[in-house]
């Protein structure tokens, strides 16, 4: 009798393993078929010499198609593409894409294929929960080392806030021990057939191996609501500066309570929704119904903790926020409009994309407005920190904006002529005056030139060097510098 029993349960446990195997394989199969290979032809800006582009390159990524006939990817995949093409998996024609939409802060991406033939037989994943730790997921995409769709298991390690380094935006991210390589970014990441995340980047360093990152479901389903109008508006922001109070003498001095917990504001930037309404010195204690917490986070999900941002980045632009607010001793509660997208208030912009460098030449003095991109010359992502002019590296990491400074001006280069004779090497000088006027936005120093009637122009720099030319001279030679350096116009577009 033993070994009859013995012999049903080991058939049917056979007969259960070659389930579990066909349907895990049919899964598979039906999620492949919805996963593409990315093919971009792009060409980037010179920050360094404004006026032209860098030359042709091409790179690959990853994709997966979504209901309505689109597919979605990482922007930093298709940025500044001149040429789009996708392939599906198993296959080898390729079709053309365009860029539907893109969102660089939150680093996302929507194609259509003109060749609607494209999507017949494809039935478009669904999107699933917003993850949690533990659970095991497969990250599907066509990294480098071969042209075959490549499928890796993983499991959610950490759910927090992470820098994204397409745009510099800090946003919520969940890491993975799946390898995520060149080639996988804007691949699905794969729970039960439904999308839980789009693989974006990876971590480095000597001591670090197989740690990945994937934007979670709630930053792919606020960008996509964000869309439905066929208009990008951006992730909002309070544009505040903002302090921890660990310090218990800290939360003394601004009459906290013990109970009492939350984050110091210390200025209010020129251009932030907060302008008018919060104060410096105000502490923040809740946002909508979040505490916040003296080390800045809040509670998004029982036990589990990240930047108090989270509230605010799960908003779209124009949408309001409650805030309890702690000032001088009493309890304040405000509602504010989210009016203003992400880095709006940012001295130094963060990498831009699909964007002219903002640049004006005159007497062969180029001037450009500082950003990261021209930061980037000097050594691209990795190494630009190590070869940068330090003082233009202070202005990225630590100024702020200010209602007299909004942007930072510089003379970048001296195209040389005999108009401009002794400053030749000058480089890297930020700008302060221009024939007395002082300057907060590019557009002061076009109008300082241009509406000058003097004998010299007078330029000035933050540390007092003066650079005196001619006008008239400068006039007669504008043409011919520009016609020299093969430089079709002496300014970028809006100026």
């Amino acid at each position: 009798m033993k070994k009859i029993y013995y012999a049903f349960f080991r058939k049917a446990f056979t007969y259960f393993c070659l389930f579990l195997l066909i349907t895990v394989g049919i899964t598979h199969a039906e999620e492949k078929d919805t996963v593409v290979k990315i093919y971009v032809v792009y060409n980037e800006y010179n920050y360094h010499e404004p006026w032209q582009m860098k030359g042709l390159q091409s790179r690959h990524g990853s994709g997966v198609i979504i209901k309505g006939n689109r597919i979605l990817t990482n922007a930093h995949v298709v940025c500044n593409n001149t040429f789009l093409q996708v392939r599906k998996s198993g296959q080898a024609k390729r079709y053309t894409a365009v860029v539907d939409i893109i969102d660089h802060k939150s680093d996302l991406a929507l194609l259509r294929i003109k060749d609607k033939t494209f999507f017949n037989e494809i039935t478009p994943l669904e999107f699933g929960e917003f993850s949690r730790i533990k659970e095991e997921v497969f990250a599907y995409g066509f990294p480098e080392g071969g042209d075959k769709l490549s499928i890796t298991r993983g499991v959610i390690s950490r759910i927090e806030h992470k820098e994204y380094k397409h745009s510099g935006a800090y946003l919520l991210a969940c890491q993975l021990d799946a390898s995520i390589n060149p080639g996988n970014s804007g691949g699905p990441v794969i729970k039960n057939g439904k999308i839980v995340g789009i693989a974006f980047q990876n971590a480095f360093g000597e001591q670090i191996e197989n740690i990945g990152y994937m934007i979670p479901v709630p930053g792919i389903k606020r960008f996509l609501e964000d869309i439905v109008d066929g208009r990008l508006d951006g992730i909002p922001e309070l544009g505040v500066s903002m302090q921890k109070l660990e310090n218990s003498d800290m939360r003394n001095h601004y009459q906290m309570q013990q109970s009492d917990t939350g984050v110091l504001v210390n200025s209010i930037f020129p251009d932030s929704p907060a302008l008018g309404i919060l104060e410096s010195e105000d502490v923040l204690l809740k946002v909508d119904h979040y505490n916040i917490e003296n080390d800045g986070t809040i509670e998004f999900r029982k036990g589990e903790r990240t930047y108090l941002g989270f509230a605010l980045q799960q908003k779209q632009i124009n949408e309001k926020i409650s805030l309890l607010v702690l000032r001088k001793g009493k309890r304040i509660n405000i509602n504010l409009t989210l009016s203003k997208p992400l880095h709006c208030c940012r001295l130094v912009p963060y990498r831009q994309y699909e964007t002219e460098p903002r640049f004006y030449i005159i007497g062969g003095l180029v001037f450009e407005v500082l950003s990261l991109n021209y930061l980037y010359e000097y050594g691209g992502a990795n190494n630009f920190y190590l070869n940068a002019p330090t003082e233009l590296l202070n202005l990225f990491y630590n100024e702020e904006q200010r209602q007299d400074r909004k942007e930072v001006v510089l003379l970048v280069q001296v195209l040389a002529d005999e108009v401009n004779v002794g400053y030749h090497e000058f480089i890297n000088g930020i700008i302060s005056k221009v024939n007395g006027k002082k300057i907060n936005v590019m557009e002061d120093l076009v109008s300082a030139f241009e509406t000058w009637n003097g004998d010299y122009h007078v330029i000035e720099d933050i540390k007092g060097f003066k650079i005196i030319l001619n006008s008239h001279a400068v006039k007669e030679a504008d043409n011919r510098i520009l016609k020299k350096y093969k430089i079709f116009s002496d300014r970028s577009a809006g100026l």
